[in-house]
């Protein structure tokens, strides 16, 4: 979730309800996101000076979770619900459970409501179904998020395609990947880690239309997302795979 009027948000108050939708187009300002719930630039153009700049990512977050928190205020004042976002957790990595921990507090910290369901290393594929089914079908859950990797038994684009695109808070979805990569449509949800880079660049005046960009990998948490992404920024981009090594 970004800033106001963002698309996560929006979506979030659509499924709460006719009450909650009117609210948020009511009091909530177009003049706060670009297309794709982007930031505007805060400056015009980074330093122009020659030298490197910092650009940290810590008083940006700050200050979203602090706007996401009062947006979150008003949808409970206005509906007496809560959005919530269940997560589903596979086998032990310490990677994985350490991505979850820190999802679970920063939607602690706004005030969304979490579930977590912890599944064991060699779980079935049609137990993991069932879980994701379930969330889909519960009215109270509006976001769900299976993290990634999935144990090699398990087909991990299958159980990403049994999410609700509506409920595709990771953006991995065909259908929020298709629209990403369609001129003129908006995906329900973009990848956080390439939203993020984007929020990042122009949060700081940082000019990115026309420039070229080398993106290395392709895969859908980053990669792909990220050079999509950037595409719609319009930024060419070079999306560096088999000739990786050249690189070295």
């Amino acid at each position: 979730m970004k800033k106001k009027n963002s698309i996560e948000l929006m979506g979030v108050w659509r499924r709460l309800g006719t009450k909650a939708e009117i609210l948020y187009s009511t009091t909530f300002s177009s003049s706060w996101s670009t297309p794709l719930g982007l930031s505007r630039p805060l400056s015009s153009a980074a330093s122009g000076n020659g030298q490197a700049e910092i650009m940290s990512g810590k008083p940006i977050a700050k200050d979203i979770r602090s706007r996401v928190a009062a947006e979150i205020c008003r949808m409970k004042a206005a509906t007496g619900r809560m959005p919530g976002l269940a997560v589903v957790l596979v086998g032990n990595r310490k990677d994985s459970h350490t991505y979850v921990h820190l999802k679970l507090k920063a939607c602690n910290q706004v005030g969304i409501v979490t579930s977590i369901v912890q599944l064991p290393q060699d779980c079935t594929q049609a137990r993991l179904i069932d879980v994701v089914s379930s969330f889909n079908r519960n009215p109270s859950v509006h976001g769900i998020i299976v993290q990634l990797p999935l144990p090699q038994h398990l087909d991990e684009e299958k159980i990403i395609n049994f999410v609700s695109p509506e409920k595709d808070v990771d953006g991995f979805h065909p259908l929020n990947m298709g629209n990403l990569a369609m001129r003129g449509r908006e995906p329900l949800f973009i990848p956080c880690a390439p939203k993020a880079c984007i929020e990042l660049l122009l949060r700081y005046g940082v000019e990115i239309i026309g420039k070229n960009a080398a993106v290395i990998g392709r895969s859908k948490i980053v990669g792909l997302s990220t050079s999509l992404l950037l595409q719609v920024t319009q930024i060419y981009v070079l999306c560096c795979i088999t000739c990786f090594n050249k690189f070295q």
